[in-house]
Parts: structure tokens; sequence; C-alpha cells
């Protein structure tokens, strides 16, 4: 507890994840007890009687272990690299797909899939596109000789039309039968095929990338100044931009590579964290990457269980995200009068 005797709020979100995901575990078409749940995961280093069938093994382990862990780490990297962009460019509607990352990744994955590659080509591909994108947008920036965040968003809406382009030519070429349905639905964004095999890959890229922008979220406080007040305080105002954006970039594009394009996480998960932790990026960016957890593990037990197929992601966040984003341009309209 706090001095003032009130429970922080970190502490009642890791407490809240940590019921999620047990309920993750617990919750789907076929219900497993916490009981089975907890001694199913202790027995794989403390030896003990089974007392469970090997389907609930296979379904704990296999099925959804891997898939709640995917769904802590996309959730956590897509909130952490929302509320970046949003601290750096000084916009609250400002979003991890800002720059084409959700494009380039799209178009990465679908020429791996139009090629007959398989899941890990499919997943580097997007990896890549996604890395790509960013770095054609920041090449244009480069052009017009200019470090303004402006000019790297309209460098990053050039660059998302182009990829939207591509992709349509891609999928224009794709099999109707085989080929068009599985980018469609990664495009949608699922978690459906997870492995840990699949998750190992990109860690390392998801660790270094978070650990950097947790030690720079002091910096952004002072981006949020201005430019000129940032930089009369000893700030290097363009390489702390390179190296956030590079960081939340790659957040973004190893989270997709993992999921597909899952919206509106990185718009308002960081909405909802202002709200608790207030402007300030030191609170703000472990209390958004919490939030970003809790909402997708939340989102995917739904996504397995509230009907006879699986719903895209995309699809259920977009309920969420769109009312609140309304309401978000509201209260930013009612700010300025």
């Amino acid at each position: 507890m706090t001095r003032n005797g009130k429970v922080p709020a970190l502490a009642i979100l890791a407490v809240l994840t940590a019921a999620a995901g047990v309920g993750a575990l617990c919750a789907g078409r076929y219900v497993v007890s916490v009981r089975d749940v907890f001694r199913v995961i202790v027995s794989r280093w403390v030896p003990m009687e089974p007392t469970w069938g090997p389907t609930v093994e296979k379904v704990v382990l296999l099925i959804r272990l891997p898939r709640l862990a995917a769904a802590l780490l996309v959730g956590s990297c897509l909130a952490v690299s929302g509320a970046t962009y949003q601290s750096i460019f000084k916009n609250q509607l400002a979003a991890p797909e800002l720059l084409g990352v959700f494009q380039g990744s799209c178009v990465g994955a679908a020429a791996a899939i139009l090629l007959g590659a398989g899941s890990f080509f499919v997943q580097a591909s997007a990896l890549c596109g996604g890395i790509l994108s960013v770095v054609v947008a920041t090449l244009i920036t480069r052009f017009f000789r200019s470090d303004s965040s402006a000019i790297l968003v309209l460098s990053g809406v050039i660059v998302s039309g182009v990829m939207r382009s591509v992709l349509g030519m891609l999928k224009y070429a794709m099999d109707t039968e085989t080929q068009l349905p599985s980018i469609t639905y990664w495009e949608l964004g699922s978690l459906s095929d997870m492995t840990f095999q699949k998750l190992l890959p990109v860690l390392p890229g998801m660790a270094v990338a978070m650990a950097v922008l947790f030690a720079m979220r002091w910096q952004f406080n002072l981006l949020s100044l201005g430019d000129g007040e940032a930089r009369s305080l000893g700030v290097n105002v363009a390489a702390v931009r390179g190296v956030t954006v590079a960081c939340a970039t790659m957040l973004t594009s190893c989270a997709v590579c993992l999921s597909g394009t899952i919206a509106w996480v990185g718009l308002v998960i960081p909405y909802f964290g202002r709200l608790v932790a207030g402007p300030d990026s030191v609170r703000l960016t472990p209390i958004a990457a919490l939030m970003g957890a809790l909402f997708l593990i939340v989102v995917d037990t739904a996504a397995r269980s509230l009907a006879g197929v699986e719903i895209p992601l995309s699809i259920l966040t977009g309920l969420v995200g769109a009312p609140i984003f309304i309401t978000m341009l509201y209260r930013q309209r009612r700010s300025v009068k």
C-alpha cells in the first residue's frame, strides 16, 4: 500500500491479469477446473500422481498456455507501442499502425503465403515487412531534410497507402480457395495456431525493445513539452525520437508477426492508462503494458468461447474500440472549446 493507504494501480492490474490468465486456462468449450490446471502445470517440475486425463494435459499445456503467453506479450507490446507513439508525437489519437507497420506486415505475410512458405517464414516475412515500412517512412522524412514528427506521420500515411495497393495486388494473384482465406483471416488477427515454437524467435526482439522503452520513458515527458523546450533541457530530440520509434516499431512488428493485425489495442489502452496514471510516461508505460495484456487475454478468451467457431480478434477489439474512440474524439472536441 501507499502512504495514504491506497493499493497501487500496478498491483491491482497485476492481480487482475493473473486472475484473467487463470480464467483463460480454465474457460473454453472444454472446461478445465482450476485445481487440474495448477496440478498439470506444477507436474512439469514436481513429480505427482496424475489425476487428470491426457486430454486435459494437452488442452492446458499445448493449446491454452501458449495462447495465454502470446496474448500477454502481444497485448503489452501493442499497448506500450501505442503509449510511446502518443507521447513522442504529442497526439493521443496516434496508434502503432501510424507509420504503416500493420500494412507492411500484411504485405510481408501475403508475399510469403503467395509463395507457399511455411508458418515460420510467414512470421519472418511479416516482421521484415513491418520494419521495412518504417524504414521507408524514415527515408522519406530524411529526403525532406526534416526531423519534424508531422513529416514522419505524413510519410507513414504515404507508405500505408502504397502498402495497401501492393497488398491488393498480392491478394488479386492469390488462389481464392486456399491462399486468400489465409491472408484474410490473418488480417483480422488470431492466436488460434499459437505454439511456444512460434513465440521463441520473437522473444529477444520484444525483450530488448521493451527494455529500451522502459529505460527511456522519462524522456518522453520532456519530448511532450515540445522540441525546443526539450533541446533546452539537454535532450537530443532526433536521437531520442529515432530510438523510440525504432523500438516501438520492433514491438509492433513482433506482435503482428505472432497474431496478425489486431486493431484498436494500441489506441484505446493508453487512453485508459492515462485515466489511471495521468500523462506521466514514467507511470503510464508499465500500466499500459499490464492493461494491454489484461485486455487481450480477456478478448482472446471470449473469442474462442462465445461461439461454436473462433471469432477473429479484431472483430471483438473493434466492437470495444470504436465506441471508446468516439468518446476520445468527443473529449478532445470539448477540451478545444
